[in-house]
């Protein structure tokens, strides 16, 4: 392996583990303030008790997800220098005011902490609504970067310099829409989900029926909607991409050659038209292929089954969330007695999360081998700096054990919260 690959593989590696985390970190605060909000109006103690044991959980994500996302920012910089110096004007802004974004989350968080005897009521409901709405807007303009690197936008380049820059321009970037709106949605879905599926697992063992189904309630609230959405943000991010990035479609795809009324091939099935109708709203749009790119230009073969696992994930997930709400629609209640629902649930919890980082993987190594699509080369923003492997294999370590502590954490919270309901 190069050194480029090293890099390559370090930032892969904590983007994949950070990304869990910023999804709990926007998902969960809204599960809680909706807890919350459910007690306020109910004073059922079962409300009460949920919303602390989500504040503890939210509490511990956030604590990890700060030294990950730290982490990442200054490998960014330590291991793409390149990419820095020429964008760094223009990426400036969305990475300040997620800083700005972040310390809000940060401070409004430890008031809903700790101020439970010493706020109001209604105030620490508010701060709980502060910690929410932060926790998005910090996932989102960190996703405008991304957004601005996939489709560079608010600069004129000149003999290689970018000239009249305009940071408020790159933050408009034609993939800004859809990549926030479908990171957002990914992260509702995807946390909600693990939170449904570990609730459905203590129902299914025999635990609180009316805390658990209460937290379910509000789960599924957030889950359901959002897993039948994302196939909708999903088809406007494909659409986008088939105009700005049709290297990355044919990946998607494997559309080997470019042809008109392309179609989409799963598995043995291959449906006429479908490919162009999907990218351009055209059954006869000419979709450009793989053989219209040199090979060097080409993203690595695993985009594919990336996004093969995206969809076919998300495609579970959203039958799932339409069998739960047509059953809820009919019965006005949710299916927890039936065992068959509960493992589905269960299954769905880590689904969601596996999804999430497949579309990622889709997202980021589509775009390769540019750092800055069209306009820097990742191997020529890499650091001349040798000997890679050794903070690779280091902060893989690092991870890997924040990991284990993580999962060690929970497993203590959710076996000690067992206990108190068996006695």
């Amino acid at each position: 392996m190069t050194n480029t690959d090293f890099a390559r593989s370090q930032m892969a590696m904590s983007l994949a583990f950070h990304i869990v985390f910023a999804a709990v970190g926007v998902a969960m605060p809204l599960l809680m303030v909706l807890a919350e909000w459910m007690w306020l109006r109910t004073k059922e103690p079962e409300w009460l008790l949920l919303t602390k044991r989500w504040a503890k959980g939210t509490a511990v994500f956030f604590a990890v997800g700060a030294v990950s996302g730290t982490v990442l920012s200054f490998e960014l910089g330590l291991l793409f220098p390149g990419f820095m110096k020429v964008a760094g004007p223009l990426v400036g802004m969305p990475f300040s005011l997620e800083g700005f974004a972040f310390f809000t989350e940060a401070i409004f968080l430890g008031i809903y902490l700790y101020g439970w005897e010493k706020v109001s009521p209604r105030l620490h409901l508010a701060a709980g609504v502060v910690v929410a709405l932060s926790g998005l807007l910090s996932a989102s303009f960190v996703t405008l970067v991304n957004a601005w690197m996939n489709a560079p936008r608010g600069f004129r380049l000149v003999n290689g310099e970018f000239l009249d820059v305009d940071p408020i321009a790159a933050m408009r970037s034609p993939f800004a829409l859809h990549e926030v709106l479908h990171t957002a949605l990914a992260s509702y879905m995807a946390a909600a989900l693990a939170v449904a599926g570990i609730h459905a697992w203590a129902l299914h063992r025999g635990g609180s029926s009316t805390f658990h189904t209460r937290a379910l309630q509000v789960a599924l609230a957030v889950a359901l909607p959002t897993s039948l959405l994302q196939p909708v943000a999903g088809h406007l991010a494909g659409t986008v991409v088939a105009h700005h990035q049709p290297l990355k479609l044919a990946s998607m795809e494997q559309l080997e050659t470019t042809q008109a009324e392309a179609p989409i091939t799963i598995g043995p099935i291959k449906i006429p038209y479908l490919m162009s109708i999907m990218a351009f709203d055209d059954p006869h749009a000419t979709v450009t292929g793989l053989d219209a790119f040199p090979k060097e230009d080409r993203p690595n073969a695993i985009v594919r089954p990336a996004f093969l696992i995206m969809v076919g994930l998300g495609t579970l997930l959203a039958g799932h969330a339409f069998l739960t709400l047509l059953w809820w629609w009919r019965k006005k209640r949710l299916p927890t007695h039936l065992p068959s629902w509960n493992w589905c649930t269960m299954l769905m919890g880590p689904a969601g999360i596996v999804a999430m980082e497949a579309g990622w993987v889709v997202t980021e190594v589509g775009r390769q081998p540019w750092v800055i699509y069209g306009i820097l080369r990742t191997k020529d923003s890499v650091t001349p700096m040798p000997g890679l492997v050794v903070p690779f294999v280091t902060f893989s370590l690092v991870y890997l054990v924040l990991g284990i502590v993580v999962i060690l954490v929970l497993r203590s919270q959710v076996k000690h919260s067992l206990a108190k309901e068996a006695s």
